[in-house]
């Protein structure tokens, strides 16, 4: 299944744009199935329907879907329901556990959603379509505003260190006496239940991730063109290029028609198309696609709106965009005595960037956002010479330590 995860600066018109995407490529002739985590009623208006609050459990975090127009279905996704499902099915799979810590279970009507929900309930629905709908081949999300999508997608892979980190598979004590324990004790010990409890928690992680890592997912910004518009762009497009995402294309929205006779909206219209153009300059050179969707006057409301939209945009099925800019390291050991590891970081700037080697990772950072990277295996027997940010990548240099490089015969 094709993804297409839309976010973009706060106001920018997400929704809009994703209802749009999303019906353009079933015009197509494509299945499409819209998300939205927006609780507001955006969505409603937007697609022209009300989109259910209830239907969501622990498997599926959305409500129940509805038919937007023909080959696509829109649904809301339900964190507190989602949470709710959730909680009580950990709390019957733990009850012998419960039960050794003379612990009393909530009841139903207690269990209320928690902060931190929501970001879980949108990671499990990207998991849930994938795996259990095959009956689309497109899934168009409604992201939360810009960083917090960026942080939403980087925390699979954080989360799944804290695990290992915390709980270490290899390190689990008396992993044999543990059996006998239990049955001893007449129910599993608590450090197995930890365990196979971290090990569930891990697989669906890793679940979500392969999902953001997949060639097939990219992402899809939204901003409405003003002078300040590249500047609140540039941090979240290397935010992304950090984790590995892929950006397909930039939506510039509301843009007011050329040729007002009308001084103060021509002033304005002038502004918007040229921070357009300059948006379109900037990310032509990665070959991302720069699109308009032009202003109603109004907000927009039902399919027929959307449509309108959508074909003045040119928005169809969501192309692949630019190819996926892995890491590489650079042997100059002949020269230079040097390799270096090219990291592609397009929008990043140099005052936003910080370096910290430990043990045998990197940790990066780009403006509010960071990743730790483990190096590669040559890297590990080198030391940190200097880096710089050059062509829109960070490239890191090393040199090789001798007392762990391989000698020369």
């Amino acid at each position: 299944m094709r993804t297409v995860l839309v976010t973009g600066p706060g106001g920018a018109g997400r929704t809009t744009a994703a209802a749009a995407t999303a019906l353009a490529a079933a015009r197509a002739g494509h299945r499409v199935l819209l998300l939205t985590g927006e609780r507001g009623p955006v969505p409603d208006a937007v697609l022209g329907v009300p989109l259910p609050r209830t239907g969501a459990d622990a498997r599926r975090p959305w409500g129940t879907p509805v038919e937007a127009a023909p080959g696509l279905w829109a649904a809301r996704i339900a964190p507190e329901e989602h949470f709710t499902a959730l909680a009580g099915d950990l709390q019957d799979r733990g009850a012998a556990l419960f039960d050794l810590l003379g612990a009393t279970p909530l009841d139903p009507e207690e269990l209320t959603e928690l902060p931190g929900a929501e970001p879980l309930a949108l990671l499990a629905a990207l998991r849930a379509a994938h795996h259990e709908d095959s009956l689309r081949d497109l899934l168009v999300v409604d992201m939360p505003p810009a960083h917090e999508a960026v942080r939403l997608l980087a925390l699979p892979e954080q989360l799944r260190r804290y695990l290992r980190r915390l709980l270490p598979p290899e390190r689990q004590a008396a992993r044999a006496l543990r059996p006998v324990l239990a049955q001893l004790a007449g129910v599993p010990m608590p450090a197995q239940r930890l365990y196979e409890l971290a090990a569930r928690w891990d697989a669906e992680l890793a679940a979500v991730q392969d999902v953001i890592d997949a060639d097939s997912t990219t992402v899809r910004l939204v901003a409405e063109p003003g002078p300040a518009a590249g500047d609140a762009l540039r941090p979240v497009r290397a935010g992304l290029a950090l984790q590995g995402v892929r950006v397909d294309a930039l939506i510039s929205n509301r843009l007011l028609p050329a040729g007002s006779g009308d001084p103060w909206l021509a002033g304005l219209a002038a502004e918007q198309r040229a921070a357009h153009e300059a948006l379109r300059e900037e990310y032509a050179a990665d070959g991302v696609d720069v699109l308009g969707l032009p202003h109603l006057g109004r907000a927009p409301r039902g399919t027929a709106d959307l449509a309108g939209l959508a074909e003045r945009a040119g928005l169809g099925k969501p192309g692949d965009g630019p190819a996926r800019s892995a890491p590489v390291v650079e042997d100059h050991l002949a020269t230079d005595n040097l390799l270096v590891w090219r990291l592609p970081l397009p929008g990043a700037e140099r005052g936003g960037l910080g370096l910290v080697r430990r043990g045998d990772e990197l940790i990066v950072a780009v403006g509010p956002f960071r990743r730790v990277l483990p190096l590669p295996s040559a890297l590990r027997r080198c030391s940190v010479a200097g880096a710089g940010l050059r062509d829109g990548a960070l490239c890191v240099r090393f040199v090789p330590d001798p007392g762990l490089w391989p000698r020369t015969p």
